[in-house]
Formats: C-alpha cells, sequence, structure tokens
C-alpha cells in the first residue's frame, strides 16, 4: 500500500505518517527505494488491531 493509501485508511493526513515513519510509530514500512515506502495490507491491519487493544 502507498503512504497516501495507509493515511486514507488509518483517517490521518500523509505528514502524520511520515512523522510517525520518522519516529518510529505506525505501521510498520518496507521501503522500495529510499524515497517510496510501501506498506503491507497485513502490518496495517495488525497495526490497528493493537492499537485497539
Amino acid at each position: 500500500m502507498t503512504s497516501s493509501e495507509v493515511a486514507r485508511v488509518l483517517q490521518v493526513s500523509p505528514s502524520t505518517l511520515c512523522r510517525w515513519r520518522q519516529t518510529g510509530q505506525g505501521p510498520r514500512v518496507t521501503w522500495l527505494t529510499p524515497n517510496c515506502p510501501r506498506y503491507a495490507k497485513d502490518d496495517v491491519d495488525a497495526w490497528l488491531t493493537r492499537m485497539a487493544a
């Protein structure tokens, strides 16, 4: 998933998602290239589950 897609799912701004990446918060991210973060849907779902608990 792209950053925009994840931000939409989590109902946060893309800048919030970027800040979470910089501080080690939020769902696990995989970098395809230095400027191309991607998120696995399973990782986003798992993060949402942990946050809801």
